[in-house]
Order: structure tokens, then C-alpha cells, then sequence
């Protein structure tokens, strides 16, 4: 999986690419924690080029938002499309984040 990041008007833009499995979603953790403790409280994750997501990029994600929450913040889940996109729906992760 690819991660970029950049920080624009105190929001964090995180675009992904590829499949999130195990060891990515632990790179894409450790990137947005660094950034937490970095002081920033809001997260957009580009997920139009990602076309597989398992559960560990899923437990990620809410952990993320979870933490987001606590601190007034956000993380929205930008461009999701077919199996991603479904999988949000099927586990009603669409409910829990900001979907754009």
C-alpha cells in the first residue's frame, strides 16, 4: 500500500493506494499518530485507490476516529468505490464515519 500525506489549512489529506492489509495499516497508524501527536485534530483519507481493505485497515480507521473524537476532531473517508465502498456499507461503517 502507498501513503501520502500533506497538511493543508490544519487538515491532514492522507492518500492511499493499493490493498490495505496488516503491515500497511500499521504504517498508515503509526503516520496519523505521529500527526496526532503533532497536535492535529483532522484527517481526510483518499481511499479512491484502494480497492481491497481488511480487518486490521478497518480496526485502524476506527481506532483513529475514535481518537479523533476524543479530541474534538475528525477523520472523513474520501472517495471509497466498489469493494471498499461495499464493505463500509455491509459492516455499517458508513453510519460511524463521514463519508464523502
Amino acid at each position: 500500500m502507498q501513503i501520502k500525506s500533506n497538511l493543508v489549512d490544519n487538515r491532514v489529506f492522507v492518500d492511499l493506494a493499493g490493498g490495505m492489509y496488516v503491515e500497511g495499516a500499521e504504517l498508515l497508524r503509526e503516520k496519523l499518530i505521529k500527526y496526532m501527536e503533532e497536535g492535529q485534530k483532522h484527517f481526510v483519507i483518499k481511499m479512491a485507490n484502494v480497492d481491497y481493505i481488511d480487518s486490521s485497515g478497518l480496526g485502524v480507521l476506527v481506532s483513529i476516529h475514535k481518537r479523533t473524537r476524543q479530541t474534538n476532531g475528525s477523520l472523513v473517508i474520501s472517495g471509497a468505490t466498489g469493494f471498499v465502498k461495499e464493505l463500509f456499507t455491509l459492516t455499517r461503517l458508513d453510519k460511524v464515519f463521514t463519508m464523502e
